[in-house]
Order: C-alpha cells, then sequence, then structure tokens
C-alpha cells in the first residue's frame, strides 16, 4: 500500500490537533513544517484548520462540527455520522481555543486532508469515510517522501521497511467493504490473511538484504577509520548539503526542499590535504520523525557516530532553530554520539543583520558564524577542520632506506612531510600521522 494521491492534482487542507500539551506556537511551528512536507510532495496547500482537544484521541479525531466544516470545504462526499468519542474525550472550552491562521477557502476545493499528528488505522478509516476524500497523516506524508527520495540500496531498503511497518497494521482497514475470497478448498486464506503474511515475507526479506547491505558498509567504514572523518548533521534544509559542496567541490543534490539528501555522501576534504581528511553529508532530521524511519537509518547514522568530528549545522535565519537543535541532539542521542568533538554551525548567515549575529555569537559563542556563499567563511570552515585534525596527530622521525622502492609514494599520499633529510643511504623524514598509521608503517619498516 503506498500513497496513492496524485501531486501535480491535489489541493492539501491541513488540520491541526492542538492539545493542553501542544498548542500555541509550537502547533503553529509544526503545521508549517508540515506544509513544507505536503509541498516538497508537490501538493499545494489551499488552507489551514485546527481543533483544540484534550487528546488526539477521538474515535473520528475532530469534534462533528468540524468534520461537518471541513466536509464542506472537501465538497461533502462523505457519510457523516454522530461523532460518537469512545474515548470520553470532550473539547475544551472554545474561548480556550489557539485557532491557527487558516486561509479562505473556496468551495470544495481541497481534495486531500492532511493530519499534523499520527492517526491509528481506524482513525484513518473513520475520517475517510466521514470526508470522502484521501486522509493522511504526519507519519505517512514523511515515509513517501522518503520513498521518492531514496536513490542508493541501502537507502531504498531501510524506507521500504519503515513504509511496510507503517501498512502492515492499516490493512485491515483498507480491506474493509471488500468481498474476502476462499482460496482453494475447505478452509483457505482470505484475501486479507494472504495480504499479511506477503507483507510479513516482504519484511523478513528486506531485512535479510539489508544485514547484507550494513556488513558492506561497515567493512567500507572500517577501510576509511584510519582517516579523519568529519560528519555534518542536523535538521533537514539546515544547508548541509551545501556546506559538503562548499568544502569538498563534489556536485551533491542541493535543493531547498526537506529530506532532499537521504544518502550518505563521504568526499575528501578540498583543497586536499595530506592525509587526506573525509567529508559526509548525513540524513537530515525532522520533528516527529517516525520512530521506524530512526531505527532504519541507523547504520546510515553510524556515520556520525564513526566520526572524528561532527559539525552541527543549523539554519541561523530560522527563528526555530533552537527547538531544531534539540531534535538533532535526541536523534544522535539514540545513536550513541556522546565524547565526539562538535562544533556548532551557524549557516546562512547571510540572511542575517549584522546584530542578529552579534546577538547569536554571544548566545553561542563557541559557535562559528557561516554562509556558505561566502568564500572566505569557507575557508575559515575548512582551516578549523584542518587544525582539529592536526591536533590529533601525532609526529615521529622515519628512516627510509634508498633501496625501499614505492614507500616514499605511499608516506606522501598518506601522511604530512614536515622534514626531510638526505644522507648516506637513506632519508629521514620527519612526518606527522595518527597512530594507526604509523604504527603500520613502523612495522613495514621492521620487514625492508
Amino acid at each position: 500500500m503506498k500513497l496513492t494521491a496524485k501531486p501535480s492534482l491535489n489541493h492539501a487542507l491541513l488540520i491541526s490537533i492542538c492539545t493542553p500539551q501542544f498548542k500555541g506556537e509550537e502547533a503553529a511551528e509544526s503545521l508549517a513544517e508540515l506544509g513544507r512536507l505536503v509541498t516538497t510532495l508537490g501538493f499545494k496547500v489551499v488552507g489551514t484548520q485546527s481543533q483544540m482537544q484534550r487528546s488526539n484521541q477521538r474515535q473520528n479525531v475532530l469534534g462533528e462540527g468540524k468534520l461537518a466544516e471541513i466536509a464542506h470545504l472537501t465538497g461533502n462526499k462523505g457519510e457523516m455520522e454522530d461523532d460518537e468519542d469512545e474515548f470520553g474525550e470532550v473539547l475544551l472550552d472554545e474561548s480556550s481555543w489557539d485557532e491557527l491562521p487558516s486561509e479562505d477557502l473556496p468551495f470544495a476545493c481541497a481534495d486531500v486532508v492532511v493530519f499534523d499528528c499520527d492517526l491509528s488505522p481506524s482513525q484513518l478509516r473513520n475520517v475517510e469515510n466521514q470526508l470522502g476524500v484521501e486522509v493522511y497523516d504526519r507519519t505517512g506524508i514523511i515515509i513517501e517522501i522518503f520513498s521518492r527520495h531514496a536513490r542508493t540500496r541501502t537507502a531504498r531498503l531501510q524506507v521500504e521497511i519503515a513504509r511496510l511497518n507503517y501498512v502492515a497494521p492499516r490493512l485491515r482497514e483498507s480491506t474493509i467493504g471488500n468481498k474476502e475470497r476462499q482460496m482453494g478448498k475447505g478452509a483457505g486464506e482470505t484475501t486479507l490473511e494472504l495480504d499479511r503474511r506477503k507483507v510479513r515475507d516482504q519484511l523478513a526479506e528486506l531485512r535479510r538484504e539489508l544485514v547484507s547491505v550494513q556488513a558492506e558498509l561497515k567493512g567500507r567504514r572500517r577501510q576509511r577509520s584510519e582517516l579523519f572523518c568529519v560528519a555534518l548533521v542536523g535538521y533537514t534544509n539546515a544547508g548541509k548539503s551545501s556546506m559538503m559542496r562548499a568544502l569538498t567541490g563534489s556536485e551533491v543534490l542541493v535543493e531547498n526542499k526537506l529530506f532532499a539528501t537521504l544518502d550518505t555522501t563521504v568526499r575528501a576534504l578540498s583543497p586536499e590535504t595530506q592525509p587526506r581528511i573525509l567529508v559526509s553529508d548525513t540524513v537530515g532530521f525532522i520533528k516527529k520523525l517516525p520512530h521506524d524511519l530512526v531505527a532504519s537509518f541507523h547504520s546510515t547514522l553510524a556515520e556520525a557516530h564513526d566520526a572524528s568530528l561532527l559539525l552541527y549545522v543549523v539554519d541561523a535565519s530560522d527563528a526555530t532553530f533552537r527547538l531544531q537543535l534539540d531534535v538533532v541532539h535526541e536523534v544522535l542521542a539514540e545513536v550513541g554520539v556522546d565524547d565526539i568533538k562538535k562544533l556548532l554551525v551557524l549557516n546562512k548567515s547571510d540572511q542575517l543583520s549584522f546584530e542578529q549575529q552579534q546577538a547569536l555569537m554571544e548566545e553561542f559563542p563557541d559557535a562559528m558564524m557561516t554562509s556558505t556563499r561566502d568564500p572566505l567563511d569557507v575557508a575559515k570552515l575548512h582551516q578549523y577542520i584542518v587544525d582539529v585534525a592536526e591536533h590529533e596527530m601525532i609526529e615521529e622521525e622515519v628512516i627510509v632506506p634508498y633501496t625501499a622502492k614505492g614507500i616514499m609514494g605511499e608516506i606522501r599520499s598518506s601522511m604530512s612531510v614536515t622534514k626531510e633529510e638526505y644522507e648516506y643511504d637513506h632519508i629521514k623524514l620527519t612526518v606527522r600521522s595518527n597512530p594507526i598509521e604509523l604504527a603500520r608503517l613502523k612495522k613495514r619498516m621492521l620487514k625492508l
């Protein structure tokens, strides 16, 4: 089961369920973010609606009056019923509503309704029956975006596992009203049972394949572990891919869209250093990221776990970046990133006034203010990375006989040579590198 909406044709109405724990600016910002998510799919947002409730666990999600209002906006295509609240919840007094801004909607202009919360399978079915249009929740929208943007084998496997986990409990709801057929003679399997078994088999096969792919990725990370690695982490659309391009000169995808990057990209810092420094661009985070997606992308986020330096990239021009930074901390805590050196990078400073920049630097004195559009800022960040990498290196003296063929080239390609002295039968080098690489070199020199 995939989302069946055709993005080029759909006009979306966004719904926010405000509760005593989730209201005000937090609810407004979350709804605005949902609008960006829906727009990323190609939908046209035609308006927003909200309702204050004690919880979002009502059988029909919204009150009867609000459902009738929304049904009017979607053309009254459904079958409106009495709103029986199986949880015994009632609306708060209307005077306490924190209503979000809503556009003036023309009659029957919305053919898709999207809720800024997670809905149970029965809630989705009930609301669709009431409204007569396609209804999605926040998780369904995010999973669809991930499905469309996944490019590599690893990302596709991870997203498909999350999608099937999302679909599995909704199979029963999607088959209500269909005649269940008996397969073969006697008490065979129903169509629903076959569908469920098919999903279980698919999940088992995908997980086996993902384990194999993750083993390959782990091997590659092990090979890179001897090099200094920098991981760019942060909220989606914070500018990580633009920073990746600026630091490495690589043609990575840069789009002003949420989740434009799902696949970890690893490139060498440019201009190159000796030894090389690697930079990785990781998947962006978002508030209310579905748990299955966090679990699925643990292997991708392992790049952050194995990094030598984490650059926490935030869009400093976004007033909510502090809340976004909290989300990044929470997700990385799940991965187990604790002792790695970190730098907060206040990106997109070109969109801030001088006074705003000063205020942020006073608030975050250890951060670095940057704009990927400013070559001087990029050079400053490049030098910071190089300085941190060199701080972790050690310096030693190495004697290389003239008879040692090819070893000089290897040393120059993997280490920083700070001094050379040519003697009668050997070259005396002073090199800087990481302890692992130097230990390997010493071991090899003993065999000469």
